[in-house]
Order: C-alpha cells, then sequence, then structure tokens
C-alpha cells in the first residue's frame, strides 16, 4: 500500500518532486530546534494548489496522514512529523503573483519567504506590517497558519490583520478560493479566520492576498532606562499620545539585559548606568525637525515625571542598529545557555511587572539553580521568558519549568502562547487558557474539516 501511493504521488506531482527511504533529507525529520527526529513514509513538494490538492485526495482516499511544512521555524514542532506520515513540504509553491498599488495588496504563494515579501513590497513602494528575526527562512504560508506577530504588533496588528484573502486545500482536496482583494466584505462567513492560527489542521494554505501600507521614510529610535518595571505601562500610555506613530515599544527586564550586555559578544552596552527595567522604542518619523523635536520632548517630559531615568537616542542608522542587536540578541541563548527552553505567553498588560516578579519567586524557589530573563513587546500583551538549567539536555526539568511558568499565566489570566501556536508542545496545558466550550468547538470545527483527522494529527487539540 505505502509504495502504491507514493507511485501516485509520482505520477501526480513527478517522480523528481517525491522522496522516500533513504532519499529523504535530515531537514525534513525533525525541526529547527532538532527536538526529535522522525521517519516520514514520504517528502511530496508540490508546485501548485493543484498538485496540493491531487496530493491531499490521494492521503484522503488512503487514510494517510500529513504534516505540513514551511520554513520550519517554528518553536512548539508543528512541522515535526511523526514516523510513517507524510510531508507535504511548501517550498516549491513560492513566488510573489501580483502586486495591486490601487488596492495596495499583494498575492502571494504560501511559500514565499517573508523577507521575500517584505522587499518586494519596498521595492513597489509599499510596506507589509510583520516582521520576524526568522524573516529570512520562515514562509508566508506558516506565517498565516501560526498567525505570526513580531516586532510590529502595537501599530499595525498580527498576521491576521494583514490577510484580505485565502485559498486554501482542505483535507480531502478540495480548493477554497477566497482571494478576496477587498478592505470591505461582509458576504456571509469570513471563512479565512477558520485557517488563519489553525496551524495547519483544518486545511493547507496555499495562497494569500495581503494587505500593504504606506512606507514609513524613516524612524526615531530610543533606548530608555525606566524607574521601575510598573514603569513600563506608565510610559507606554504616554508615547501613545502621538497616534499611531509609535512602531515597536520592547521593553527588557535586568535579567535580560544583563545577559545581553554582559556575555554576548558584540553587544554595546546603550546607557552608562543601569537601571530596574529598560525600553527599545521606535516611532514612525518623516525625518522632519518638527518630528525630531516633538518626539525628543516626548522623552524629556516622561523624564521630568520620573517615568525614565535616561535615555539614548540614536543619531544614526549605525546606532539605532545597535540598539536592536541588543534585542535581536535571542539567537545567543542556545549558544551560551544550553540547556534552556524558551516561552511565549501574553498577560493582561497592566499585570505585566507583578506577573514578572511572582514568577522569578516560583522558579527560583522550585529550581534554585535556574537562570532565567524576561524581555517582550509588553504593548501587545507579549512577554517572553527564557530559562536555563545547568546539566544536560536530558536532565533538563522541562515538566517543572512548565509548569511554574504556564501555571503563573493561568492565575492570571493570561493565554499560554501569545504567538508561537500550540503544535506540540503547548497542547498539554492548552485547557489553562481555554474553556471547556471554547475546546469542543475547536474539535468539532476539526471533526468538520477533517473527519479522517489526517492534517498535522496530534498539533494543538
Amino acid at each position: 500500500m505505502s509504495q502504491e501511493l507514493i507511485q501516485a504521488f509520482e505520477q501526480a506531482i513527478g517522480k523528481a518532486y517525491v522522496l522516500s527511504g533513504d532519499a529523504i533529507e535530515p531537514r525534513y525529520k525533525t525541526d529547527w530546534q532538532k527536538s526529535a527526529e522522525r521517519e516520514p513514509l514520504a517528502v511530496v513538494r508540490p508546485a501548485n494548489t493543484e498538485e496540493v490538492s491531487a496530493v491531499m485526495k490521494l492521503c484522503h482516499q488512503h487514510n494517510q496522514p500529513v504534516t505540513v511544512q514551511g520554513g520550519m521555524t517554528g518553536l512548539v514542532s508543528g512541522g515535526l512529523p511523526e514516523d510513517g506520515e507524510v510531508v507535504v513540504s511548501m517550498e516549491r509553491l513560492s513566488g510573489i503573483e501580483e502586486i495591486d498599488p490601487a488596492a495596495s495588496t499583494m498575492t502571494v504563494r504560501a511559500g514565499t519567504p517573508l523577507q521575500v515579501v517584505q522587499e518586494s513590497a519596498v521595492k513597489a513602494g509599499l510596506y507589509f506590517a510583520v516582521d520576524l528575526g526568522a524573516r529570512g527562512s520562515c514562509q508566508v504560508g506558516g506565517n498565516i497558519s501560526t498567525n505570526a506577530g513580531g516586532n510590529r504588533v502595537i501599530r499595525y496588528g498580527m498576521m491576521r490583520e494583514q490577510i484580505l484573502g485565502l485559498e486554501v486545500v482542505l483535507a480531502d482536496g478540495t480548493i477554497v478560493n477566497s482571494l478576496n482583494k477587498m478592505l470591505k466584505n461582509n458576504a456571509g462567513y469570513d471563512l479565512k479566520q477558520l485557517f488563519i492560527g489553525s496551524e495547519g489542521t483544518l486545511g493547507i494554505v496555499t495562497r494569500a492576498v495581503l494587505r500593504l501600507h504606506a512606507l514609513t521614510p524613516g524612524y526615531f529610535t530610543a533606548f530608555c532606562g525606566l524607574a521601575s518595571p510598573e514603569a513600563a505601562v506608565t510610559f507606554l500610555a504616554h508615547l501613545k499620545q502621538i497616534g499611531g506613530a509609535l512602531m515597536s515599544y520592547e521593553v527588557m527586564w535586568p535579567d535580560f539585559y544583563d545577559f545581553m550586555t554582559e556575555r554576548v559578544p558584540g553587544v554595546r552596552t546603550p546607557l552608562p548606568t543601569k537601571s530596574p527595567a529598560y525600553v527599545l522604542i521606535e516611532l514612525a518619523s518623516d525625518l522632519s525637525d518638527y518630528d525630531q523635536q516633538r518626539y525628543s520632548t516626548l522623552l524629556e517630559d516622561a523624564m521630568e515625571q520620573g517615568t525614565v531615568i535616561d535615555a539614548a537616542i540614536a543619531q544614526s542608522g549605525k546606532e539605532a542598529a545597535d540598539f536592536w542587536r541588543l534585542r535581536d540578541a535571542v539567537s545567543e541563548f542556545p549558544v551560551i545557555w544550553s540547556p534552556y527552553r524558551g516561552y511565549d505567553v501574553s498577560l493582561p498588560i497592566g499585570d505585566m511587572a507583578t506577573f514578572v516578579a511572582k514568577l522569578q519567586n516560583r522558579l527560583s524557589r522550585e529550581i534554585p539553580t535556574c537562570e532565567y530573563a524576561h524581555f517582550g513587546h509588553i504593548g501587545d500583551s507579549n512577554i517572553h521568558v527564557v530559562v536555563h538549567v545547568p546539566g544536560t539536555r536530558e536532565a533538563y526539568p522541562a515538566a517543572i519549568v512548565d509548569e511554574c511558568i504556564y501555571d503563573t499565566v493561568r492565575e492570571f489570566g493570561g493565554s499560554i502562547s501569545a504567538e508561537h501556536g500550540i503544535g506540540l508542545k503547548k497542547k498539554k496545558y492548552l485547557h489553562y487558557s481555554r474553556t471547556e466550550s471554547e475546546l469542543a468547538l475547536m474539535k468539532l470545527l476539526k471533526n468538520t474539516l477533517d473527519p479522517k483527522n489526517i492534517l498535522n494529527p496530534g498539533k494543538v487539540i
């Protein structure tokens, strides 16, 4: 039966684009974090929607489970296959189909890297709002399937807000074309919302109409020392006085700041003295003297009020890049702090400081040898936690750390996943953030759209 199915794949999309046995490269067998290694039955690489449909019709006919893979930069093992599953790789389904300046839209194939989308938008004099550290590798389809966030959510919203239309292939191979280009369209149910953030469990996104924005001429970037972690909320409200110009608001606790400035080579210390908390801000600017003056005055007012105790304003693109280097050096955690686990959660904004203080106490009490770091976008309710425990990867007390963090999140009425999704790693704790009725409705949707449970089975729910 397995060989028969593989031959059917070869007839549907071409022998060169179906891998099996020893021909399957290691990159298809694991994820970015190398959390496990599996042996798929086959890897299929369709080039268009019709080929995805043909593959899914065959899988549905043979009751064959499927795992969809994009850029494989996810952090919850959402693209990790199980032994014997078929991997549907989106790497060949790539390319920009159209940029419509009048509508400010881009029609793109799901396997297109995010960075290609960003650069194509800029060439057209427009801007695509979602930005992630993995921009060079992650794919648009994966960004949609996980409802990606990033550094610009405070102004533009999540990936969900950037999607006008989708084309999706269902578990039985049915193609649902809803490539709407209109900002206003209330003709019945908004079907695209079913698939955004569903992590490939309800359908496979093949094409999308993305919403583009006006290109920002420049930025006002500053690195600020705050009077306290609580001041991060006060300062955020202060900056919102200027309307929609606030692009980024990246808060760092001293445990994160000290790690980056003291242990990561090449990271420059932005401020001469230490503070109880820090924030990197970025404001959209037309590069005029007026903008520079009003933003500087805004900072001075915050310092007079005692919210900000020190600040450095970037005087060049290089200085701004130095500030961002400190925030973006999270890639050094696996190098310097292995073994570690990273967490992505969200809380009501006003509870952030209290949550972090309580979590720090709990982690130190339950795992005395651990080290941790806290940082996040904050303005969009998102905070990241990194926990290192000395020892081997095998001895890492993952269950204890997970419970410390997710139970504390539940106590504050937060979400166990702000922007990374659920995948396999957070599935056990989904009920900490969702009610029984919500979970029941999720299962109903899954059973309705994928009655044979062949699309990313075991993920999310």
